[in-house]
């Protein structure tokens, strides 16, 4: 708070009323605005002799803080979940979601259909059977082999087992 010259405030209490007042209309104002100004005072001296009371209250009654901040926050969650702007919202994000999954549904279905098309044609058959002459040959000439020339380590491991799908 600023200290302002009592000069000051005393021409500011006098300073001149709006035009078209009487004197004794102008005096009546003032007196009612220091009136109101001293209600609000006392008012908020009520007010916070009300508050450390409550405070009291709680604290004899074991309720803290948090407490109260748990319970607001809860009736807010349930007042924001019954009004309608949540529930249209809730029922479009559902509505969305829904037809999200019948997309991806649909794109899943057809990516399995052409990958089924695909192994049908001929040149994946083509293929498949080239790669599966070419495993026979590279696992039968190990199979063959005894003197370890195909083992990396040159000592004549056991082959690997054949566990691969072609």
């Amino acid at each position: 708070m600023t200290d302002v010259p009592v000069e000051g405030a005393a021409a500011a209490a006098r300073a001149p009323a709006f035009e078209g007042l009487t004197p004794a209309e102008e005096e009546e104002l003032r007196t009612e605005l220091a009136k109101v100004e001293e209600e609000i005072g006392t008012l908020r001296q009520v007010l916070a002799a009300k508050e450390r009371h409550c405070g009291e209250l709680k604290r004899k009654l074991g309720l803290t803080p948090f407490d109260g901040l748990k319970q607001n926050l809860s009736k807010s969650w349930h007042d924001v979940q019954v009004s309608t702007a949540y529930k249209k919202t809730q029922e479009t994000l559902s509505q969305a979601g829904q037809k999200t999954s019948a997309a991806l549904s649909n794109v899943g279905s057809a990516i399995s259909r052409k990958f089924g098309d695909m192994r049908n044609s001929a040149t994946f058959k083509s293929f498949e059977d080239r790669v599966g002459t070419i495993k026979s040959r590279v696992v039968g000439s190990r199979e063959n082999s005894t003197d370890g020339l195909h083992s990396p380590t040159g000592v004549g491991d056991k082959p690997p087992q054949d566990n691969a799908p072609f």
